[in-house]
């Protein structure tokens, strides 16, 4: 049996962050939630480890909904095969997420993708020059279950989303994020198929280098990886804190899109790097994505997302006028 892409990084070791999150918009209710198990291990005169609970929920016309709960390492617990994570009472595993905490609770289930996905390619990871890997266990799933918050319970159904696993030792100094596997025709017609990347800004020798912008995905029954070091760097991107417009690039197709994102419904969280310093993360689980899909010069399909993109956009500084949920 291959391993799991979920399975832990973590040495035990110090200066080390690892994080396992869930995504999905609830098309009945137009809610989106994103749910995070994660890891930080500080640099050893910055604290002790720790592990956390992030729920985020983001409904239309509302306010948004941020819960993190924190708890001391040895509350974590972790088993390679069959894989499943542990916090506290919560659980992860590559079929299903449950867990309560405040007044909050999610009990859902999922058939396993049949393949996982990477955005840092082989000779970048070798050569260490990522701070931080990004994998997709489970890109394109139906999920399930029940989920209950604060004055709301849903209840659902083969609602289409994905689950994420990522770890490092140091954020990038701004980015953006897309994941969006609930898409459709102009029509309206259902279509299979998700697409899942990211844009990134780091600091190299005194200046900020980049973006660097990898993308993956399955569109139309076929694989989507624009992930080499070249296209990395020769994707087109540009991103702000409400929008994300990109193009990436995989033999002769091509990848067009634009990213929108309700300012009202972002949901503001702090992330801690091990060394103690912080980024500022805006996320909305109910953008809008236009896609484009090209082989060579001709354009096969135009596809949208209305409300069920999931983005997120991230600096060093916070943003002003935008409540931080989480500290």
């Amino acid at each position: 049996m291959s391993p799991s892409a979920n399975a832990m990084q973590w040495t035990r070791a110090a200066g080390f962050y690892e994080v396992w999150y869930l995504t999905l918009t609830d098309r009945r209710t137009g809610t989106g939630l994103w749910i995070r198990y994660t890891l930080l291990a500080p640099n050893k005169a910055s604290g002790e480890a720790t592990c956390a609970l992030w729920f985020l929920a983001m409904t239309p016309g509302q306010a948004p909904i941020g819960r993190k709960a924190t708890f001391p390492i040895a509350e974590l617990g972790v088993r390679d095969e069959p894989f499943e994570l542990r916090i506290a009472d919560a659980v992860l595993s590559d079929q299903g997420a449950r867990g309560a905490f405040e007044d909050v609770s999610w009990d859902l289930e999922w058939e396993p993708a049949p393949r996982a996905h990477e955005h840092v390619h082989t000779l970048l990871r070798r050569a260490r020059i990522a701070k931080t890997v990004l994998t997709l266990p489970h890109g394109d799933v139906a999920l399930s279950g029940r989920v209950t918050l604060p004055g709301a319970e849903l209840e659902l159904d083969a609602t289409r989303g994905g689950q994420a696993h990522l770890w490092g030792t140091k954020h990038a100094s701004s980015w953006a994020w897309l994941h969006c596997n609930d898409l459709e025709t102009p029509e309206g017609a259902p279509y299979r198929g998700f697409v899942d990347g990211v844009s990134v800004l780091v600091p190299r020798f005194g200046r900020e280098i980049g973006p660097s912008t990898p993308m993956v995905g399955e569109l139309s029954g076929k694989g989507f990886a624009s992930t080499s070091p070249a296209r990395v760097l020769g994707n087109a991107s540009r991103f702000g804190l409400t929008s994300w417009t990109f193009e990436a690039r995989d033999g002769e197709r091509r990848l067009v899109g634009e990213v929108d994102a309700p300012r009202g419904e972002l949901a503001g969280v702090t992330y801690h790097d091990p060394d103690g310093e912080r980024a500022y993360c805006y996320n909305a689980e109910t953008a809008s994505l236009r896609l484009q899909v090209w082989e060579g010069n001709e354009l096969k399909q135009r596809l949208l997302a209305p409300g069920r993109a999931h983005f997120e956009y991230a600096q060093r500084e916070p943003v002003p006028g935008i409540p931080l949920l989480t500290q």
